[in-house]
């Protein structure tokens, strides 16, 4: 399928300013990107579906990084909008209003020793459910090898079970309660929830490097959870932070070169 890297451009014979008005207020509450975010780096946008993937300026300045998501990005952009045209064949009836709205955004977050790149990738589902849902990764990317990498390099092991990911998931379960706490969330601040988060790289969260009060270095780890992963619907987006002191037990001599400082007041207030 043919990826469109146009965006198209509102009308203008609107009829009258409050038809005007009106059409911008629903393209803008439809598509959270359409009125205040650089114009899409690709889009499909056809009967069954509008998805765009947008990259910011930070990524763009890197030839090898921008291909990579943007790559991804397309591939994430077809499978949608085969699945869109599936369910329209088999439920024409749920396209009556118009099709599905998605959206995916590469964003930097931090850039530590100036060869680590921390990315967030959100994205924002729109089916025609009873509301609209979202979803967060992240991405580390090398800039020295041009290539995604992990956070194995900077700890002296990451196996199931062992000591570095027992003390990140006691860290970040304990991160979690805090952050409920702040919420008045303390209901859900229960083993329940907290299931889902093991002492495993691949299932302990999307995790990114923390930026830090010491230029070019990290203050720890950060992870993101999406709504329902760690809480209900209602309660968000958490973010967990765990120290690079609690870890410089289990650092090699890459993630004592990288760790270093605190954690901005700036980033904690954003809950990044």
């Amino acid at each position: 399928m043919a990826i469109d890297t146009t965006y198209p451009r509102a009308h203008s014979n609107t009829g009258s300013a409050l038809r005007a008005l009106a059409i911008l207020t629903t393209l803008v509450m439809a598509s959270p990107s359409f009125a205040t975010d650089p114009k899409p780096d690709a889009i499909i946008k056809n009967r069954t579906i509008e998805a765009r993937v947008l990259l910011d300026d930070q990524i763009k300045a890197d030839p090898a990084l921008a291909a990579d998501c943007l790559a991804e990005g397309k591939k994430w952009l077809e499978k949608n909008a085969a699945d869109a045209a599936a369910s329209r064949k088999q439920d024409p009836q749920f396209f009556q209003n118009g099709g599905w709205d998605f959206e995916r955004k590469y964003t930097i977050r931090s850039v530590v020793a100036d060869r680590y790149v921390s990315l967030i990738r959100a994205d924002y589902m729109d089916t025609h459910g009873a509301h609209p849902n979202s979803d967060v990764d992240t991405i580390l990317w090398d800039k020295v090898q041009a290539k995604r990498i992990s956070i194995r390099p900077f700890f002296t092991e990451t196996a199931d079970n062992g000591a570095t990911m027992k003390a990140m998931q006691k860290s970040v379960i304990a991160s979690l309660r805090i952050e409920k706490k702040k919420r008045d969330a303390g209901e859900t601040a229960t083993n329940e929830w907290f299931k889902g988060i093991e002492p495993n790289l691949l299932k302990i969260g999307a995790v990114t490097l923390a930026p830090s009060t010491e230029a070019g270095k990290s203050s720890g780890l950060t992870f993101h959870y999406p709504p329902y992963a760690v809480g209900p619907y209602a309660e968000g987006e958490y973010v967990a932070f765990v120290s690079w002191e609690t870890l410089k037990p289990y650092l090699t001599p890459e993630g004592t070169r990288i760790f270093g400082g605190a954690r901005p007041k700036g980033d904690e207030d954003d809950g990044q």
